[in-house]
């Protein structure tokens, strides 16, 4: 039998957002992968420059719904750099507690679409369940679910109560039981050992060589971290532990998720009981001079990096992001191959992809110098263009 490319999406039932990879397969066997970004580009980036830093806040929270604290904490933290003004301690525990909460909500969300995609269902119901604590526990203090506009410009816009921490203590207790459960299933359940054990390999040396971050890269014995490796917020005070497997599989992957719901809940419980008191936010101005500053984060996926110029005025000049799942792509691709057609579904989730907030988009004509970007101006004139060799008038 011939090699065969089989399209998978950009509409496909197992892709939960619009994206594009072409099998190409010897039987059933993958023998290579082409994968096409950009369906779900927003142009946040751009938006970004015609509005002000304090406006900003609440864009930048909505390139992810699911990590969207992780996003506007790389925000707060490049403009405060470039201001040059340090947050009050009670505040960094304060966003500290949110990224851990959202890091929870996160690892219990990937936890039900992976039994999903298994055909566990059982699973993703037990786990969406248990991810409502969570989501109370954050409504509870920020008044949201999702996109919790938690962070101000020099520290936080709500504070945490003492009733509020006996609540998160709480729930805590309650997560702590239901993930021992977890952890019972990720490593003796027989339907995931059967699709997740062996599937999806990425060996050390690829994950090294693909820049693979996150949990798929601690799940291939990668002792990464921006946590540890470059501590920001209150990690530099909070003991914790970096989670790592050595079998380079989905397995690996699932088992390094649970094991990091433990952690992440003995951080919060760190947080509770040593919580500074003082102010919450300090005072910044609303221009901020001209500099650059990047910043990252240990976004529940991986690495969240985030890029600021700014030209002294109320508005960035440029803004620039790269999420978790933008760099996992190209080891994606080495662990596809070589793989069954039924196992991509679940290989593909492994990575815990986010499309939404991955895509971008560079526009480039044949005619034009290679690598040469279209403006704005220049897309405008071809839209016309276009539209009138097919007979449409302005």
């Amino acid at each position: 039998m011939g090699r065969v490319k089989l399209p998978i999406g950009p509409q496909h039932p197992a892709l939960k957002e619009p994206e594009n990879f072409t099998i190409t397969l010897d039987g059933e066997r993958v023998v290579d992968v082409d994968i096409r970004i950009g369906y779900t580009h927003r142009g946040i980036e751009k938006l970004m420059e015609s509005r002000t830093y304090t406006q900003n806040l609440y864009l930048v929270e909505r390139i992810c719904g699911i990590c969207s604290y992780a996003h506007v904490e790389n925000f707060t933290q490049n403009v405060e750099e470039i201001l040059g003004i340090q947050i009050p301690k009670r505040a960094e525990y304060i966003r500290t507690l949110f990224l851990e909460l959202e890091r929870l909500h996160s690892h219990f969300l990937w936890l039900g679409v992976a039994g999903h995609e298994i055909g566990f269902d059982t699973l993703f119901m037990y786990t969406w369940q248990d991810r409502e604590v969570v989501q109370d526990l954050l409504e509870m203090i920020s008044g949201n679910r999702v996109n919790y506009a938690m962070n101000a410009i020099g520290g936080v816009r709500r504070d945490v109560s003492v009733e509020h921490q006996k609540k998160v203590l709480q729930g805590m207790d309650y997560l702590e039981k239901r993930a021992e459960y977890y952890k019972e299933v990720a490593i003796n359940e027989k339907t995931i050992l059967a699709r997740a054990e062996n599937v999806g390999i990425l060996k050390t040396k690829d994950a090294l060589k693909f820049s693979a971050v996150g949990p798929t890269a601690r799940a291939s014995g990668i002792t990464v971290d921006i946590r540890k490796d470059d501590p920001y917020a209150s990690y530099l005070d909070t003991p914790f532990d970096v989670i790592t497997t050595n079998t380079n599989d989905v397995l690996g992957r699932v088992v390094v998720r649970v094991l990091e719901i433990f952690e992440s809940i003995k951080i919060i419980r760190y947080l509770m009981a040593h919580l500074p008191v003082g102010e919450i936010v300090t005072k910044a101005p609303r221009k901020v001079p001209e500099g650059e500053s990047i910043s990252h984060t240990e976004a529940p996926r991986g690495e969240d990096f985030h890029y600021l110029r700014s030209n002294g005025t109320e508005k960035p000049e440029r803004y620039k992001v790269r999420t978790p799942t933008l760099a996992n792509l190209p080891a994606l691709a080495e662990m596809l191959k070589g793989t069954y057609l039924a196992d991509v579904p679940i290989i593909v989730a492994a990575i815990d992809p986010c499309m939404g907030c991955m895509d971008r988009v560079l526009l480039l004509k044949g005619n034009e110098k290679p690598g040469e970007l279209v403006d704005g101006e220049r897309l405008r004139r071809y839209s016309i263009k276009w539209f009138a060799e097919r007979g449409w008038k302005a």
